[in-house]
């Protein structure tokens, strides 16, 4: 964790979810093959996770790995999952060392073996830390998120533990992934597409949506600053209407 003082926002986000997008076409433009991408992705990583502890965030949320990813090429996934790897093993430290509790979600069954156990070991290792909680979403998806929760749901009904009567919105939200966190306040993806990729899809329904060109692995603080400003100029109403001027309200929750 660097020293170097994060400029100050007249409103933090709570929570910040993150698709990082763009490192294969980072490393093309370079001529590069795109596992040189990935791998100057993983310091953007770092460099997002140093400044967000640093402006006062609680939970940081990055999408690393999605359960579609797996269509990719065997030999690019046998990269990213060796490269998950080594960075859980070269970052565990660090993070315990800075008060940053690491918490990895998604369809772990999918993971080797050793990668859960690298999971299990760097969870372990942050697991009583309080000043930020950095989520990995790694073999995630925003709908086997929500099926999974369903299913619990059905399970508990199943076992006489529940009524159908009693299953709502909340009662499906404390099953999902994330569910002792705030919802993100801000999302951002980088690389200049604008969707939301089956990211978090039940937690995002009233998150702040922020889209930029800038390719993950030249995402800095620059970069992320300028989206804080942008969130802090968004009025966030919930569905409701703004409150009046000269009411004492500011419309924003």
């Amino acid at each position: 964790m660097t020293t170097e003082q994060t400029p100050p926002h007249d409103v933090v986000p709570r929570h910040v979810a993150v698709i990082m997008d763009g490192n294969g076409r980072w490393a093309a433009e370079r001529g590069e093959p795109r596992h040189h991408g990935h791998r100057a992705g993983a310091e953007a990583v770092r460099r997002t996770v140093e400044y967000c502890a640093r402006a006062g965030v609680e939970a940081l949320t990055l999408f690393a790995f999605s359960s579609e990813n797996w269509q990719r090429p065997a030999a690019e996934v046998s990269m990213l999952m060796s490269l998950f790897m080594r960075v859980l093993d070269r970052e565990a430290q660090r993070l315990q060392r800075n008060g940053i509790r690491l918490n990895v979600v998604g369809d772990r069954d999918r993971l080797s073996r050793a990668l859960q156990a690298r999971c299990e070991a760097a969870e372990a290792l942050t697991a009583d830390e309080t000043r930020m909680q950095l989520n990995i979403a790694a073999s995630y998806g925003g709908r086997w998120d929500i099926a999974r929760a369903a299913r619990r749901l059905a399970e508990e009904v199943a076992a006489g533990e529940r009524t159908p009567e009693s299953i709502d919105a909340d009662a499906l939200s404390g099953q999902t992934c994330l569910n002792a966190l705030p919802a993100p306040d801000l999302f951002i993806r980088t690389g200049g597409e604008q969707r939301i990729s089956n990211f978090l899809l039940w937690q995002m329904a009233y998150t702040e949506l922020y889209f930029t060109p800038v390719l993950w692995p030249d995402f800095d603080d620059d970069a992320l600053g300028a989206a804080f400003d942008w969130f802090a100029r968004r009025e966030r109403r919930f569905g409701r209407v703004s409150a009046p001027a000269g009411d004492g309200g500011t419309g924003d929750a």
